[in-house]
């Protein structure tokens, strides 16, 4: 179900956060997640009524933060008229049930928020395949707490998705229906998998743009491509793959693709619907890592992507970092380096700079000639076809003229039958 918060009443939420001794980094509660969760709660049409970060040694193991802070919670709800409670931690179903008892209200999690901006989100097939499946993922586990949560019909936050209904006592109906979104989506892998073979066999190099959540990717695809994707101040308004080619130079030519938009805290569950979207990192030639250079969180969000492209890419792929919204810092804001480019995606800034920066960094250079084979070595061509970017063949009196694009090694090769550089 999809929500049309144009015509909808807009939920009011107080959001709350636990920062626990005990929890590790990407677990706990602070400032800047909160911030984080306000401007999640803005992208799926609420409004934020209130914040509250609670200290604690350890979580209650009933409440959560502790029956105390959960009365003062429903205390602020109360008082600014909100309809729910969105937490910036992972709640158990136990939690769940005791918040909503204690402050009367529904009380979602970063999760389920998360979740619920991708079924807005999704547009194609497979899109909301992977939604659908992540959300069945989510709510599993959760059963036996969240019946009143489940109860709730409509298109309020935390609505959104499948089977609202008989939830509670048809777990084998969510088993079954997981295992079927599980081979639909194996279906759209082998579809990939093709698409990726023809793309190998002509040579083609795979860029994949990557980046914390509204970095700037489908603005610079856009800029790079004139793809045409919306590009808007939200978080996780991408979920759709898009491929276009892009011709870097003369003697390259790549496929661009755009993946979803990483975050912290981002759901494993997510993480594992999405892989068939997110495997395009695994097989990529390059990664450009789209940063955010205004971005106060900087440092932060990119550690958040480092560590899940060590978890998804090929090890050893070459990555770009490529600082979009320089026009907003200082230069001296930017770090240099070989494989680190400054652009402005919004203004077209710096375009040149990044095209020559992503031929350097796919490797050696990359020859267009043209070379006249003897026909006795016609097997080079189906070598130069699997190996190099054939763009036309022509059998004459003299012997076998190829256009090709060919790497250093393959060009070491054949120079001596190089009867023009183009």
């Amino acid at each position: 179900m999809e929500a049309n918060f144009e015509n909808a009443v807009q939920e009011r939420a107080v959001l709350v956060g636990l920062n626990a001794d005990c929890f590790k980094k990407d677990q706990t509660a602070t400032d800047e997640t909160i911030e984080e969760l306000e401007a999640l709660l803005e992208t799926a049409g609420g409004f934020c009524t209130g914040k509250v970060l609670q200290n604690r040694h350890t979580p209650d193991s009933h409440s959560f933060i502790g029956e105390g802070k959960a009365l003062e919670v429903k205390m602020l709800v109360e008082a600014t008229g909100s309809t729910m409670v969105i937490f910036d931690n992972e709640l158990s179903p136990g939690n769940i049930r005791a918040l909503e008892e204690i402050i009367g209200v529904t009380v979602l999690d970063r999760s389920a928020l998360i979740l619920d901006i991708f079924a807005q989100r999704a547009k194609t097939k497979e899109g909301r395949l992977q939604v659908e499946l992540a959300q069945y993922k989510y709510l599993l586990p959760r059963l036996s707490g969240m019946g009143a949560s489940l109860s709730r019909q409509g298109g309020g936050i935390g609505t959104r998705g499948p089977g609202e209904t008989k939830l509670e006592s048809d777990r084998r109906h969510i088993r079954e229906r997981i295992n079927r979104l599980e081979n639909e989506l194996e279906q759209v892998r082998k579809v990939r998998s093709v698409q990726r073979q023809s793309r190998m066999k002509n040579s083609v190099p795979v860029v994949a743009i990557v980046g914390y959540t509204n970095a700037g990717k489908s603005t610079l695809l856009n800029q790079l491509t004139g793809a045409g994707i919306p590009a808007n101040n939200r978080l996780f308004d991408t979920l759709d793959t898009t491929s276009r080619q892009l011709t870097v130079s003369d003697n390259l030519d790549v496929i661009l693709s755009d993946t979803v938009g990483f975050i912290a805290k981002l759901p494993h569950h997510l993480v594992n619907a999405f892989h068939a979207t997110l495997e395009e990192l695994e097989y990529a030639d390059l990664l450009l890592h789209v940063i955010d250079a205004s971005d106060p969180n900087r440092e932060e969000h990119i550690e958040v992507v480092n560590r899940l492209i060590a978890k998804l890419a090929k090890p050893d792929t070459p990555v770009l970092q490529c600082y979009n919204k320089a026009d907003l810092v200082y230069p001296e804001d930017i770090p240099h380096g070989e494989n680190v480019v400054a652009i402005s995606a919004k203004r077209g800034m710096n375009m040149d700079g990044l095209l020559k920066a992503i031929e350097n960094a796919l490797g050696h250079a990359r020859h267009h000639v043209i070379v006249c084979l003897p026909y006795s070595m016609g097997g080079m061509v189906e070598t130069l076809h699997n190996n190099a970017q054939v763009k036309n063949v022509e059998y004459t009196g003299e012997g076998i003229e190829v256009e090709t694009i060919l790497d250093d090694i393959l060009y070491g090769r054949l120079r001596e039958y190089v009867v023009k550089e183009c």
